[in-house]
């Protein structure tokens, strides 16, 4: 059995992407952004404790279940510290309501717990679902909802609940997950929107999926419809890396925790339609190496593209990974005038 190394072994690595932000000259205006990546946390040996690989082992099969399912993205926390680090992160606190997602044995569970959190924990598996409702108990802290969280209407079922835990107060649940390395981009897509129900949604995702979230630079060929919408909703921050020895099975990718500060409404970007504002934005990266005065030809003509991409200030061959949110709001609002 490997030794449980660190949450990110070694020297730190250097960021491979720079931060969403306009070259330098001759592009007429640069985006400046202050989003660096996060730390990357040095070495700690796991010891063996209540989530090491022996314990993760023994609850599978106490379930039958020897063999977490692959068709599920099941990859198990073995390193207690790891849970930690996240529940630290996602800044659980006394008394907060956190939606926890495929809780799989429990082991960010506890750790959300051991902070005075109440969970709202969502697990498509039902053996896994049962696993973690005996693993606790009849504890008031906990509610454990077997159902797939794609399909599931967190409006109607998780409001309520916070409420009835908040009482009359206004304050924001919080999202600390271990997701399904197969899942992420529906969760953030699902949960981004939620700045009235959320504060903040920290997530473990695969590495690469969450360098790509929160540092890809425009012009860049990991820069895609995703990170204008992930800005549009939230200011995503990298925090540490998580090696894949620390997962049982262990997978072929490391893992990474990403946070994303979660915006309200006020604090959107003003379009007059977010709808028709992302349906402008997916259109322009379904034909990426087009020029946009070609792949939005549905929306107007090319000569109405051009004069408004003239009018913002940018070039008319300009393609859509050449803009940076800020453009695409600018682009969005003058088309909507035509």
């Amino acid at each position: 059995m490997v030794e449980l190394t660190s949450l990110s072994p070694g020297p730190p690595r250097p960021s491979r992407l720079t931060p969403r932000r306009r070259p330098p000259p001759p592009t007429p205006h640069v985006h400046t952004s202050s989003r660096r990546r996060g730390r990357i946390l040095g070495a700690a040996t796991a010891t063996p404790g209540a989530d090491d690989y022996h314990s993760t082992i023994r609850s599978l099969n106490s379930r039958g279940r020897h063999v977490p399912r692959k068709s599920l993205g099941q990859n198990y926390t073995l390193n207690s510290k790891v849970n930690e680090e996240l529940v630290a992160a996602a800044g659980v606190e006394e008394g907060d309501v956190v939606l926890e997602i495929g809780p799989g044995t429990g082991s960010l569970t506890s750790a959300l717990l051991q902070a005075g959190a109440t969970v709202f924990a969502v697990e498509k598996d039902k053996h896994m679902a049962t696993l973690v409702k005996d693993r606790f108990g009849s504890t008031e802290q906990l509610k454990v909802i077997e159902e797939d969280i794609t399909k599931f209407h967190i409006r109607s079922h998780f409001l309520p609940f916070m409420k009835e835990k908040y009482g009359a107060t206004k304050k924001l649940a919080k999202v600390a997950s271990n997701l399904p390395f197969n899942v992420s981009t529906e969760v953030v897509k699902l949960l981004l929107p939620m700045g009235d129900v959320f504060s903040v949604v920290v997530l473990m995702l695969q590495d690469e999926t969450a360098v790509r979230l929160a540092d890809a630079s425009i012009q860049s060929p990991e820069y895609r419809s995703i990170n204008v919408f992930v800005d549009f909703y939230s200011e995503p921050e990298y925090k540490f890396r998580v090696d894949r020895e620390n997962f049982f099975p262990r997978p072929k990718v490391d893992g990474a925790v990403i946070s994303f500060k979660l915006k309200n409404a006020e604090e959107y970007p003003p379009v007059s339609s977010p709808k028709s504002f992302f349906s402008m934005v997916n259109s322009a990266f379904m034909g990426k190496r087009k020029m946009l005065r070609k792949s939005l030809q549905h929306i107007c003509s090319s000569s109405e593209i051009e004069a408004a991409l003239d009018n913002i200030g940018l070039p008319v061959t300009a393609r859509p990974s050449d803009l940076i949110l800020d453009d695409f709001v600018r682009l969005h609002n003058h088309l909507a005038k035509v």
